[in-house]
């Protein structure tokens, strides 16, 4: 690629056609570890039925099948525990700078594993699925010893499975996202109670002894990671700076400071609702601030009537920027509240930093104090004012700021469309980049 004139980026000229088919946002690896699953599961289906595995002269093979549905929502529910999130992300952070840039590349997708959180779903209730089918067909030609409870119990789960995999699909998640959350909370334990009462019916029918069955020790697992957030759960006190009506700056002085590329989740109303948020410690001070914009209701209401305290659970778990430690320099893209997650990495001056943020009226949205913060921190930041110079090619920039600074990396923290546009326009290149993939 041309490196002479970077008025535009022209795909069609300047990057390899296979590169911009490979790493287009539907080809992601969300999408391949969601195949990946899928495939899995699929091909020890075929090679079981061509061995007699599941289906037999003796009916269907009930416990199997019961475990194999049990294994693959064992492995949705954990990937997606912040112990495990955080555990994922020490593991590929640990690989140093020295080593060549396309293994640093693909460790630092790390946080698409969203993919076999849904892989693991969606083939754990085909597979129940086909457990339904088992024991109806088993009870009606009186194989075993199935009872009508078993089956009505795994008819009123399947439901409540279809129902959040259908609030789960793109559109209506992104529509009616409240109602998302809150079916996949409490049809998410209404089935975790089901599921144990469904294999106590089953291990009862079989005779087995509990403690000798893989699904009692399976649901220990999902449970105890489940419940395990909200035994930390706690009501907080908070302080609250609104330099504008657009946004306010808030502080918490509680437990351990937070490492940077760390967010945690609040919330007003423990039952109905969470907001993560990152987190923005200061080196040499306790506590952390977060940043709150206006980008609907319930950050409205904060913004217009800021609570004194609110709910806090879980641990500080890793987000997207915190492999930036995996690459010598970094630039960062921001918009807006993108400046969140970006600002306790300039703080913390890990890693070589060239900073791009675009947003309305800088100093009048977010006040005086946090832009002096920024440009002290990063004095050759680029700040973007968008009500005086209008909305910039931020994929251009990029590509001027990667080139003029010797950056290995990208990362944008932007909305949704704007992000795949940036990564997208960047792996093109051939440039490493990430941002958000909007997986829950």
């Amino acid at each position: 690629m041309s490196t002479q004139s970077l008025s535009r980026i022209d795909h069609a000229s300047r990057s390899p056609y296979w590169r911009r088919v490979t790493r287009h946002p539907r080809l992601m690896e969300f999408q391949r570890l969601f195949v990946l699953v899928l495939v899995a599961n699929g091909a020890f289906g075929i090679w079981g039925l061509s061995g007699d595995l599941f289906v037999s002269s003796n009916g269907f093979n009930l416990g199997l099948i019961s475990n194999l549905a049990l294994i693959n929502f064992s492995l949705a529910i954990l990937v997606r525990q912040q112990r495990v999130v955080n555990g994922l992300f020490w593991l590929a952070t640990r690989i140093p700078t020295s080593w060549p840039l396309w293994i640093r590349w693909g460790a630092g997708k790390v946080f698409h594993f969203g993919g076999i959180h849904i892989g693991g779903n969606i083939a754990g209730s085909l597979w129940f699925s086909v457990l339904l089918a088992g024991l109806a067909w088993n009870y009606f030609h009186g194989v075993g010893n199935v009872s009508t409870l078993a089956i009505g119990l795994s008819a009123a789960m399947l439901g409540l499975l279809a129902l959040m995999i259908l609030t789960a699909l793109g559109p209506i998640r992104a529509k009616f996202h409240n109602m998302f959350e809150r079916t996949h909370r409490f049809a998410g334990w209404l089935i975790l109670a089901l599921f144990w009462c469904h294999s106590i019916v089953m291990i009862r029918d079989t005779g087995a002894a509990m403690t000798q069955s893989a699904s009692f020790w399976m649901l220990c697992i999902i449970t105890a990671s489940i419940i395990s957030p909200w035994l930390t759960l706690k009501k907080v006190p908070i302080e609250v700076v609104k330099p504008s009506n657009h946004a306010v700056a808030v502080r918490f002085n509680y437990g351990d400071t937070p490492f940077p590329g760390s967010s945690n989740a609040i919330s007003v109303s423990p039952l109905i609702e969470w907001h993560s948020f990152a987190n923005i410690p200061t080196p040499g001070e306790d506590g952390y601030r977060l940043i709150i914009s206006r980008a609907g209701d319930w950050t409205g209401r904060f913004i217009d009537n800021p609570p004194s305290h609110v709910w806090v659970k879980g641990i500080t778990t890793s987000g997207v920027a915190r492999i930036e430690v995996l690459f010598k320099k970094v630039v960062y893209i921001a918009t807006g509240s993108g400046i969140g997650p970006v600002m306790p990495h300039l703080l913390a001056k890990d890693v070589p930093i060239k900073l791009i943020w675009s947003t309305r009226s800088p100093r009048k949205t977010y006040g005086d104090d946090l832009i002096d913060e920024i440009l002290e921190a990063s004095p050759d930041a680029l700040l973007w004012d968008t009500d005086s110079r209008g909305k910039p090619d931020l994929s251009q920039l990029a590509l001027q700021a990667v080139r003029a600074f010797d950056a290995e990396a990208v990362i944008c923290i932007s909305n949704q469309k704007l992000t795949r546009k940036v990564v997208h326009d960047m792996e093109s290149l051939g440039i490493p980049a990430y941002g958000a993939i909007w997986d829950s």
